[in-house]
């Protein structure tokens, strides 16, 4: 679904991304996951086409980025941001609607009712059609999100691209949102999310990356990718992982780092 192959980015003479590469393949949730600073915004604007590798390039469903037109790339891949407020205050339905851009005929065009069709049953999806008529604005961050979601699933992606979801979300809402990216992904749909939280990761990944300083460290899944050592090594502190097992029956690991009044906090 999605190949990034031997990828390199400079800014300037500032080489921020090493031969990068990785596959998503399709119905898969992979992570990348790594410190503040290691290159995660930078490698995500490279498969998102907002910039252009250096060295190497990214293919989707067969197709090189760089050869797509926007309204091409927004047929097959969408994109959820950390967060967003709209300038004026569209209703929630208004806002999914949007999605539909990449489909209509021009600029002028005016959604129809298979778009409308294609909105609400994205609302359901996300058991948030109790929300259809409220103003954006005026919803909770986390309801936001969801709606966020579902305005990128009425593009019909075949890759989501999620850019730390949960980061201005309350703990509670953080599993909300995990939760249905999981279930989304077990409809078909490829995610490649970004997060520096390795707990995400062990709760709804498939593979994971790990990165730091620009350079890909590990590559597999969530039990050969995360371990106490390896995230050591990664956010410079210590940290304990163990298992629990949930209402459902699920057994997960959670990681937590172990605090030390000695530590320093860098950027």
């Amino acid at each position: 679904m999605l190949e990034v192959k031997n990828i390199s980015y400079s800014y300037g003479p500032c080489k921020v991304l090493h031969d990068i590469s990785f596959k998503v393949e399709s119905g898969e949730l992979m992570c990348v996951l790594g410190p503040n600073g290691c290159g995660k915004t930078t490698l995500l604007k490279n498969i998102l086409g907002l910039l252009s590798p250096s060295v190497g390039s990214i293919w989707i469903d067969g197709q090189e980025i760089r050869k797509l037109s926007p309204k091409q790339l927004a047929q097959v891949m969408a994109y959820i941001p950390q967060e967003h407020t709209p300038p004026f205050p569209y209703t929630v339905f208004d806002v999914v609607l949007m999605g539909r851009t990449a489909y209509l005929a021009s600029n002028l065009s005016v959604p129809g009712k298979k778009d409308e069709a294609i909105a609400e049953e994205a609302l359901a999806d996300l058991n948030i059609t109790y929300l259809k008529d409220k103003i954006y604005t005026k919803i909770s961050g986390g309801e936001r999100q969801l709606v966020l979601i579902a305005r990128a699933l009425v593009q019909q992606p075949k890759l989501l691209v999620m850019d730390e979801p949960t980061s201005s979300l309350d703990f509670g809402k953080q599993n909300v949102v995990l939760e249905h990216a999981r279930n989304l992904s077990r409809k078909g749909i490829s995610i490649l999310m970004v997060t520096h939280d390795p707990g995400h990761a062990l709760f709804c990944a498939d593979q994971v990356v790990t990165m730091k300083k620009g350079r890909l460290l590990k590559i597999g899944t969530p039990q050969e990718v995360i371990s106490e050592e390896s995230m050591q090594e990664m956010y410079g502190t210590e940290v304990k992982i163990g298992n629990i097992c949930l209402p459902d029956e699920r057994n997960i690991r959670v990681c937590v780092p172990v605090p030390t009044l000695t530590q320093g906090i860098s950027a």
